[in-house]
């Protein structure tokens, strides 16, 4: 007679017992649900394809946390453009020289492990500031020369893993002329800083000073969707456009000047500051985005408990903000006010 076999309830049981019997990490929680969804996955009859997308996922969102994990402490910028740029092409040269200035001053570099912007991105930072995250694609795209072999190249099956990393890892992106694949990464990035869906963080479009691409990008926007209401005059102000190097460092280093980071905190957005906000941006701050306020002042704080989960910012100083969790725009244009402060 063939013993019993186990149900749905007796497994979740060993689950539990399992996780007590570990280490704790505080994430036992999260652990034991996404083992408990698995579980569900099967008892639900999910299809094998199905199963392997799931399965895929996992697998290549575990590989990159794992790359990225050893360098969280350490900005990066994502760099996205065309694959099809030559390497004596202007708009190679000046991703070229981003990267390496972005290096040189203690970022380090993410971008495709392909041919064209992605090249002269990795060519710039060099390896040991790079990372490779490669797509597969029916037609082989191989890993450039700069990148190859390097223990920071990943290689993703599905495009929305890929970029889910990119933005996940990113504290700035930059975008280069370029086709279909370029306007993906961009309108996520858009969408996403719109819809709160990321961390905010500096959206640039760098161009040639004698071409034109990003200058009509724009009038496409505002003559075919601001005109029409389906963006806001706001919305267009989540990227900035430069044709100068020079010019695009400074943005992405001011950024980071005197803010940090935020965090929402139950119906509370904490934003944390290198430096101690002195009265006067407060006042600022109160009077100039009131109308994202919701129910009180912009004030100070101290680290809020629920925060005790971060330690690495608790050093931090704090603003705690009543925020209507729908202007992102506004929010964006707060934080280039806070970085203002002397």
């Amino acid at each position: 007679m063939e013993p019993p076999k186990p149900s749905l309830a007796s497994i979740e049981a060993q689950i539990d017992e399992w996780l007590r019997d570990q280490p704790s990490n505080g994430n036992e929680d999260q652990v034991a649900d996404m083992l408990r969804t698995v579980l569900k996955l099967a008892g639900d009859g999910a299809s094998r394809g199905d199963l392997k997308i799931v399965n895929r996922t996992l697998k290549e969102l575990r590989q990159a946390f794992g790359i990225f994990a050893p360098y969280s402490s350490v900005r990066k910028v994502s760099i996205f453009g065309s694959t099809r740029v030559a390497e004596d092409d202007v708009y190679y040269t000046m991703a070229r020289e981003l990267a390496r200035r972005l290096a040189e001053d203690g970022f380090m570099v993410i971008t495709g492990a392909g041919p064209g912007i992605m090249q002269a991105g990795h060519e710039g930072a060099g390896r040991e500031k790079s990372f490779g995250v490669n797509i597969r694609l029916p037609t082989v795209q191989l890993a450039n020369r700069f990148i190859k072999g390097d223990r920071k190249l990943m290689s993703f099956h599905f495009f929305f893993t890929r970029k889910l990393v990119f933005v996940k890892e990113a504290d700035a992106v930059v975008i280069f002329p370029g086709g279909f694949g370029t306007h993906d990464e961009l309108t996520e990035a858009l969408t996403l800083a719109q819809t709160g869906k990321s961390q905010l963080v500096p959206i640039i479009l760098v161009d040639s000073p004698e071409r034109n691409y990003w200058q009509e990008w724009e009038e496409f926007l505002r003559e075919g969707m601001l005109s029409h209401g389906y963006i806001s005059e706001n919305e267009i102000k989540f990227f900035k456009k430069f044709t100068d190097i020079d010019a695009a460092m400074r943005e992405i280093k001011n950024f980071y000047r005197n803010y940090h980071s935020y965090r929402f905190v139950k119906e509370h957005l904490v934003i944390r500051l290198n430096n101690p906000p002195s009265p006067g941006l407060i006042d600022t701050l109160n009077r100039e985005f009131s109308d994202i306020l919701t129910a009180g002042p912009v004030r100070r704080t101290d680290p809020l408990p629920d925060e005790s989960d971060d330690p690495g910012t608790l050093h931090l100083h704090r603003l705690l903000v009543h925020f209507n969790r729908e202007d992102y725009a506004r929010l964006r244009q707060m934080i280039d006010v806070i970085n203002r402060e002397d």
